[in-house]
């Protein structure tokens, strides 16, 4: 019978933010498969864990994946997790996920930590919807095509990135996606958490010049969503189709009102409206 390769979240700086559960998984895992086995051997010493560990990074992809495999096709138990947060999320976590279970070796997540939810929801942008896109290219041109591709994007986007680029990152946003509200947090959880608030350009402001150190997400407003005019008279045909169709007249004003995102009150004016019509020409 196969193992089984856990998914443990372990703190992003806060060592007592960890779970019981991962602590009680990392404790009984045959083998522990870190990105950084000196920065998890910090983790297990604080909670005198002896588990064996194995490094596995970006560097040792491909065989050392394999191997990690045959130890669970022969019924070891690992667990994998990163330098912090949530392993698989922008580190190289995915190739093993996806090799298990194509291999049909069950794969449990050990829910925890997180820098991209925990960052969202103190940035004060909408939580919503939002999207993670890791990250931002070094290079100055693949970084202005990356943000070009994300002009249009109405959710909330939410990145990672490495303290000595962060200004420039922030300049490329603000020159290709306007002046747009931000949010940077740095040193989530940590003795000097900072979480900054503003626009791009006063967090460009409030960034240069400093020596920033740790670990930064920083989240961007979404584009304002484009709304397409409603003719009256697409709303009168969708509620004759409605109407046709068997619904009674306030389910057929509800579902207008949800298809084109228009208030209520509105709707049901062009209702009365038409029925007012419909007995004028009788």
């Amino acid at each position: 019978m196969s193992g089984t390769l856990y998914l443990v979240a372990t703190p992003i700086g806060n060592l007592a933010d960890i779970t019981l559960r991962a602590l009680s998984t990392l404790r009984e895992v045959d083998l522990i498969a870190a990105e950084d086995t000196r920065v998890t051997r910090k983790l297990l010493s604080h909670y005198d864990i002896s588990t064996p560990m194995t490094p596995y990074h970006q560097h040792s992809l491909g065989r050392k994946a394999e191997r990690l495999l045959d130890d669970l096709q022969e019924g070891k138990n690992i667990a994998m997790v990163s330098d912090a947060g949530t392993p698989g999320i922008s580190d190289p976590g995915h190739e093993l996920i996806a090799l298990c279970i194509e291999h049909d070796i069950p794969v449990v997540s050990i829910p925890g930590p997180s820098a991209v939810i925990t960052s969202l929801v103190v940035s004060g942008l909408s939580t919503r919807r939002f999207t993670f896109d890791g990250f931002p290219p070094r290079s100055p041109y693949e970084r202005r095509t990356f943000f070009e591709s994300l002009r249009n994007e109405i959710r909330t986007m939410v990145f990672y990135e490495s303290p000595l680029r962060l200004v420039a990152t922030l300049r490329t946003a603000m020159e290709v996606l306007g002046d747009r509200r931000t949010a940077v947090v740095r040193e989530a959880t940590k003795k000097f958490e900072e979480v900054y608030r503003g626009t791009l350009s006063t967090a460009i402001e409030h960034f240069s010049g400093s020596r920033l150190k740790g670990e930064i997400t920083f989240m961007i407003e979404g584009a304002t969503a484009v709304v397409p005019e409603i003719s009256v008279d697409q709303v009168e045909e969708s509620l004759k189709r409605f109407l046709s169709e068997g619904m009674s007249e306030r389910d057929a004003v509800r579902h207008v009102t949800a298809l084109y995102s228009l208030p209520k009150k509105e709707v049901y004016a062009r209702m009365l409206k038409m029925k007012q019509g419909d007995e004028d020409g009788k």
